[in-house]
């Protein structure tokens, strides 16, 4: 087992990203479980931390299968053209929109309370999870941090596929600390992945 839990697949992955420490480095967690994990690379670092939030808008009559993304502040990753070709209506996406943008600022209060995002123009977006399966969340995740101005993206994981580096085309760099194969779960590769609540993450945020 590569990780004990979180705290140690942070600290690991701190190590592997001190190169990158400079002031204009904003570490980002993606909720939940990447929380933790960021809280330690930021420490090593010295670097803010603060979490990025999207959520995943699903085609109407198909809601598990992503048509686009939204993030904070009206950020949005999506295809018109694309979504056009489906069927899909502006109607439709504007109802699906609604729906995801009142969650996504729902989550936002419950993880950050009333601290503002940190303003990411012109800064290195460092963001991180506690393990890449697909790399869908984490692409989506660069996009939306391009969108908020970051002038360059870099996503950082304890424990990836090593086909992760290709589905991560939005990133300017990928650090992970172990590339296992075959890979199979995130969970598979830590001794403790008990799950992380809304309450620990907006603790971590305001230690």
């Amino acid at each position: 087992m590569p990780f004990a839990d979180r705290v140690d697949a942070g600290r690991q992955l701190a190590r592997r990203v001190r190169h990158l420490a400079a002031p204009d480095v904003v570490v980002l967690g993606l909720p939940r479980g990447g929380v933790p994990v960021a809280f330690e690379v930021a420490r090593e670092l010295g670097a803010p931390l603060d979490v990025i939030v999207v959520r995943k808008l699903g085609y109407p009559f198909r809601p598990e299968l992503a048509m686009g993304a939204i993030g904070e502040d009206g950020c949005e990753v999506l295809d018109r053209a694309e979504v056009a070709l489906h069927g899909v209506t502006d109607e439709q996406v504007r109802a699906v929109e609604r729906r995801e943008r009142e969650e996504l600022e729902a989550r936002v209060r419950r993880l950050r309370g009333d601290r503002q995002r940190i303003d990411l123009t012109a800064r290195t977006a460092l963001i991180v999870d506690d393990g890449i399966a697909t790399g869908a969340t984490a692409q989506v995740a660069c996009r939306v941090a391009r969108l908020q101005g970051a002038a360059r993206v870099v996503v950082a994981a304890p424990v990836a596929p090593a086909s992760a580096a290709e589905e991560l085309d939005a990133a300017d760099a990928l650090v992970v600390v172990e590339s296992p194969e075959p890979f199979g779960a995130v969970g598979r590769w830590y001794r403790r992945f008990e799950p992380v609540t809304d309450e620990e993450v907006a603790a971590l945020l305001n230690a």
